[in-house]
């Protein structure tokens, strides 16, 4: 596959994961997904050494098309409110997560390769205290090659909300976060609001916004969708950014529903599962061991399974 271009999707789901759910199961025409203000669930309960009813292992939706990318925590106050989806068609582009650059919960950025350079992407939720924006001004980034900042802001200000009259202190630094890394603000093609208010006393605003290259030819052309964002605030912005056209070898293995190889696949993975040896779990020790141990022969039914 030759990839020529990257297609951004950006949306803030407000903790939603339903929806969540039908961007990435619609949306996968899309290379990249950037998410604000995620939902981190109760998966289920697993052993532990040291509460007899279990350690609440906790996630983010994943879906076997998208990679994930974002910051991980053991503080619950702490999770990452930003998350950015690649599809896995796009895997060969070597994407990677950056905490050495920007390590906030609500800051993600990620990097690939292109022709060997190397670009980067920044998905970012400002929250009313403009805590994100205000980490960027004290963290200093010597990078270049950033393709795009995007993400809800929080900011409401007469430079891209014509229905807005006043002027908003952040803005300015916003403009000049945006500036050192040579980014300029973006001008949708249909000027609609991003977010669209419960209340009959607020007036819908615009604070979902588009950073990208100077001189770049989609710095003005992003779109925004009013059209889909299920009875939610915050609708959906679309972007498309050339890149210096890419080979991309993909390899996709499949399995017949109801074929035999679908029979022995299943009856070797129940084998598997029935040989775990879950005799000795007294610690979290052996709990580690036992797992690695299982998925050391998922892979290896995997590996055979790919040959079959």
């Amino acid at each position: 596959m030759i990839v020529k271009n990257i297609k951004v999707f950006s949306q803030n789901i407000q903790k939603n994961n339903l929806l969540t759910n039908t961007i990435l199961e619609t949306y996968i025409s899309f290379d990249v997904i950037f998410i604000q203000e995620l939902l981190w669930v109760t998966i289920h309960s697993i052993l532990s050494s040291k509460s007899k009813n279990g350690k609440i292992l906790v996630g983010v939706l994943n879906y076997p098309n998208w990679l994930t990318s974002f910051r991980t925590s053991s503080c619950a106050n702490d999770f990452p409110r930003v998350i950015i989806y690649i599809n896995i068609r796009l895997s060969s582009l070597c994407f990677s997560l950056h905490k050495d650059i920007f390590n906030h919960r609500d800051i993600s950025i990620i990097s690939f390769f292109n022709q060997n350079n190397i670009f980067f992407m920044i998905n970012i939720y400002s929250d009313s205290s403009q805590l994100a924006s205000k980490y960027l001004k004290d963290t200093k980034a010597n990078i270049n090659n950033i393709l795009i900042i995007t993400g809800n802001f929080n900011i409401r200000d007469s430079l891209w909300d014509s229905n807005y009259l006043h002027y908003s202190i952040y803005s300015r630094l916003l403009f000049n976060i945006a500036n050192s890394f040579f980014l300029g603000l973006s001008i949708f093609i249909n000027w609609v609001p991003t977010r669209y208010s419960g209340n009959n006393q607020d007036s819908n605003s615009v604070l979902d916004l588009m950073f990208l290259r100077f001189g770049s030819e989609e710095l003005n052309n992003y779109y925004i969708h009013p059209d889909w964002c299920l009875a939610l605030d915050h609708t959906l912005l679309t972007i498309t950014i050339p890149i210096v056209e890419e080979y991309t070898q993909i390899k996709k293995y499949m399995i017949v529903k109801d074929s035999k190889k679908e029979k022995t696949f299943i009856n070797e993975v129940i084998k598997a599962t029935k040989d775990i040896n879950t005799s000795n779990l007294l610690d979290a020790i052996s709990l580690k061991s036992a797992v690695c141990s299982f998925a050391w022969s998922l892979d290896i039914i995997w590996e055979k399974f790919k040959n079959y």
